[in-house]
């Protein structure tokens, strides 16, 4: 091991730079894209709103719930780590 490189800390800080850095955005786009399910092949055109377009149904709300609970979880537990650190 290098004296001037904690290899063990950097690959701690990468991870957690990219789970919270790229992952939880990445969630919350997963959680919106599930609330909106594509148009209709051949349907309408972009801007406008179908009254015959399907929801996202139940299955679509639980899992964007889902998403949306765990990145609100990674909010409150970063917010709490701050000020219990300071």
């Amino acid at each position: 091991m290098n004296t001037w490189i904690n290899l063990n800390a950097l690959w701690k800080i990468v991870v957690v730079g990219l789970l919270a850095g790229a992952g939880l955005p990445a969630l919350f786009a997963v959680g919106l894209r599930l609330l909106s399910p594509p148009a209709p092949a051949g349907g309408v055109a972009t801007g406008e709103v179908a009254a015959d377009r399907p929801s996202a149904g139940p299955v679509g709300y639980a899992l964007a719930g889902l998403c949306f609970a765990v990145v609100l979880a990674a909010i409150g537990w970063g917010i709490s780590v701050i000020v219990n650190h300071s």
